[in-house]
């Protein structure tokens, strides 16, 4: 028996779990599979309530729930842009920990949203370029900044910048200049790859008097990213110190129903085994 689970990193927003719900049911009814939305981590704690009445779903918790219940094959599609230690790390150790009670129980993860290693695939950043479009008025060609969270590791920093090369060429003409940032970064010079900090950008002279808009790359709402969220703030502060400035953001990636697309490509080549971010096979 196999089971599906579309699986994020979680949030103590509720936003962030109604939103990988909402997914999941749409990618199910797009491929006719049964899909359920889990965490792997923070969303257990959001009251019920808040959730409609169905508290949020913990991968680990839930893949030894499903192993009990008979289930042989569970497919995990993650709900990330790369490879981040959540998947590299953490998830592997987590499923690993369930299928050593669980030996009869096969593991596949497929791929995360953005494969650098395939041939070219513009899919993810033609809907950031429809959201940047969403938000472009006038005859200006604004500046673009493709904004991310901020990662610990280089390889999810240059996928973010990877983006923006593909993001540029799409507005073309349409826009002065695209470039990126990052909301945040740890201390110290191992992590200055995460340069430039989108706080730094806004308050540059260069920036001063621009039309800037910001292109999400973030999937759901939350801490950071959506309505009262820290870039919002990061936004509101900059254009109170440089009143020239005019800052504008896109919906998040997630919010574009274009990324069904490439969740249901994943979730193909999970379910046929090729290829995969990892393979846990069962033992007899």
């Amino acid at each position: 028996m196999r089971k599906i689970l579309l699986v994020d990193n979680g949030s103590l927003r509720p936003q962030a779990t109604l939103n990988l719900r909402r997914l999941a049911r749409a990618l199910g009814q797009a491929t006719g599979q049964e899909v359920e939305a889990a965490s792997l981590l923070h969303s257990y704690k959001i009251p019920a309530e808040e959730l409609g009445g169905q508290k949020a779903v913990s991968l680990g918790p839930r893949a030894e729930q499903l192993a009990e219940q008979g289930v042989t094959e569970l497919v995990v599609l993650p709900f990330f842009f790369g490879p981040s230690q959540a998947l590299t790390r953490y998830l592997p150790e987590r499923l690993a920990e369930v299928q050593a009670r669980h030996p009869r129980l096969s593991v596949r993860v497929a791929l995360p949203l953005v494969d650098t290693q395939a041939p070219v695939d513009l899919r993810l950043a033609r809907l950031l370029a429809d959201n940047v479009r969403e938000r472009m008025t006038g005859p200006t060609r604004p500046t673009v900044v493709l904004v991310d969270h901020g990662s610990p590791i280089p390889e999810i920093t240059a996928l973010r910048n990877y983006l923006a090369g593909q993001l540029s060429v799409l507005l073309g003409e349409e826009a002065g200049c695209v470039t990126y940032a990052s909301m945040e970064r740890r201390d110290g010079d191992a992590y200055r790859f995460n340069e430039p900090l989108l706080v730094d950008l806004l308050a540059s002279e260069a920036m001063a008097g621009s039309e800037v808009i910001l292109a999400m790359l973030f999937l759901s709402p939350g801490r950071h990213a959506g309505e009262g969220g820290d870039i919002a703030e990061i936004c509101e502060q900059a254009m109170a110190h440089s009143p020239g400035l005019r800052v504008t953001t896109t919906r998040l990636a997630g919010e574009h129903d274009g990324i069904l697309e490439i969740l249901a490509t994943r979730l193909a080549q999970g379910l046929a085994g090729t290829p995969l971010l990892l393979a846990l096979p069962a033992s007899d």
